[in-house]
């Protein structure tokens, strides 16, 4: 997600354009990349030898995380901003080396796998030519920027299965986000039916302005690929299930700078079950009414036929936070249905009434389960007790970014897929294009337009 370092050292308009033309010049010269083998994790220290392209506000972000897990070295980083690369160099732990043109870090034997934070625009360009040199890859989301891309980026990483490639969609490593996927499948919310998303934030007009290339659509998917693309992909992964088709609404209603993206956005999603995404993206207001107001900007709901979610992830500064709501039992409505005689004026009034209290959403550790001692079975019941009168609350002991960084080494040691793996993150992807288009031409874009776009799939299959 972004964060406040994100949005003061934004990459500019012109830094953008520096990094499209080495993207243009890789595209159409002579490569003179490392040759295509598959970069190894070096035996004797079990340690992945990385380097971080793109080290503005998310990749140093990243750099700063990389900085506190075990797993893996920075030997290499670069960046078109000479300010940002001499940032980078100077607060990764390793003290890695510096490179202006990323095609000199993918000519480096040493350099086994890439994390790719660079704009949105040049994700594809770059993670094709990472694949290419046979490198391992993390990339940030979106994924990819353009429908052709989807198509390319597919064919060329399924005809390497044994390099990893993982997208930056850090909720799927979350336990709170795991847990309430887990208590889905267990029928504790019955059936899925409605998810309510948002990312509100009153700051968007001082931060993203030009010639931040967050602004203009030439190198950015806007609101949409920035933020909504995390929950829609956390709404698809909960109904479990992609999209059937997308309508909405944007526009430049408050800045009028000179971008060309919209300053918000409303989004619904229907799936092919009868499930829908609500989507809001503002730039006026942060206001969040999960939680009791208690958090602002972002979050999810997830409703269910017999109870409700409210979850969103942390950040640096606040735990991650997830809430039960039980929905009234059917019957017992209709047994108080049956006692009110005449003491109402409509039975459509018995259906208000006072709503039950928010249940902590329990992480395993703090499940009671028959082989716990007795010891540890009072100290459970303990904290549960205190997580319902609000004295504490249930807490990730890692945050979700750390605990994905730690598993693109492991499934790089390891070949284990990564749980935001290539077809997560094309999905993501369809999901932010088509929801832009929607918007942009005032209606019903069905998902299954993807495949007619860009040049349709290129020949090849999803895995």
């Amino acid at each position: 997600m972004p964060t406040k370092a994100s949005q003061k050292s934004d990459v500019t308009r012109r830094d953008a354009v520096k990094i499209a033309g080495a993207a243009a010049v890789a595209a159409t010269a002579k490569r003179t990349l490392a040759a295509p083998g598959i970069q190894t994790v070096k035996a004797a220290t079990n340690l992945v030898n990385y380097a971080v392209i793109g080290t503005g506000g998310r990749g140093s972000y990243h750099i700063e995380h990389f900085n506190g897990i075990d797993g893996g070295r920075c030997v290499a980083v670069c960046d078109v901003d000479p300010k940002a690369l001499e940032k980078a160099m100077a607060s990764s732990k390793d003290k890695p080396k510096g490179f202006k043109d990323y095609r000199e870090v993918l000519a480096l034997k040493d350099v086994e796998a890439v994390l790719i934070a660079t704009p949105l625009y040049v994700h594809y360009p770059v993670t094709r030519d990472a694949l290419l040199a046979g490198k391992h890859v993390f990339c940030e989301k979106s994924l990819v920027f353009l429908p052709e891309e989807i198509h390319a980026l597919r064919k060329l990483a399924n005809e390497r299965p044994r390099q990893i490639l993982q997208t930056g969609l850090q909720r799927r490593y979350s336990k709170f986000y795991q847990t309430a996927r887990q208590m889905i499948d267990k029928g504790m919310l019955g059936k899925i039916t409605h998810v309510y998303a948002q990312w509100h934030r009153a700051s968007l007009g001082k931060t993203w302005v030009p010639p931040s290339w967050r602004a203009f659509r030439k190198f950015s998917g806007g609101l949409t690929a920035e933020l909504a693309s995390h929950q829609v992909d956390v709404a698809d992964w909960m109904i479990g299930s992609h999209p059937e088709f997308v309508t909405g609404v944007g526009g430049i209603d408050v800045y009028k700078d000179g971008r060309d993206g919209y300053d918000n956005i409303q989004l619904i999603f229907k799936y092919p079950g009868g499930q829908k995404l609500m989507y809001s993206s503002i730039s006026t207001n942060k206001h969040l009414p999960l939680f009791g107001s208690t958090r602002t900007e972002f979050g999810e709901m997830i409703m269910g036929t017999e109870g409700t979610i409210h979850i969103t992830v942390g950040t640096d500064n606040e735990p991650a936070t997830a809430l039960w709501f039980y929905e009234p039992s059917p019957k017992k409505a209709e047994a108080a249905k049956g006692q009110e005689k005449a003491a109402v004026a409509s039975p459509s009034l018995l259906s208000t009434g006072k709503g039950g209290l928010a249940l902590p959403v329990l992480l395993e550790k703090d499940q009671v389960n028959e082989n716990d001692s007795f010891l540890q079975k009072e100290l459970k019941f303990a904290r549960q007790w205190l997580y319902r009168k609000g004295v504490m609350v249930p807490e990730e002991t890692k945050n979700p970014v750390d605990i994905q960084l730690e598993q693109w080494f492991e499934s790089i040691r390891t070949g284990k897929r990564p749980l935001a793996d290539l077809e997560v993150g094309l999905e993501d992807s369809t999901n932010v294009i088509l929801a832009n288009l929607a918007m942009d031409e005032g209606r019903r874009v069905f998902m299954s337009e993807i495949d007619k776009m860009g040049g349709g799939p290129a020949g090849a299959k999803k895995a």
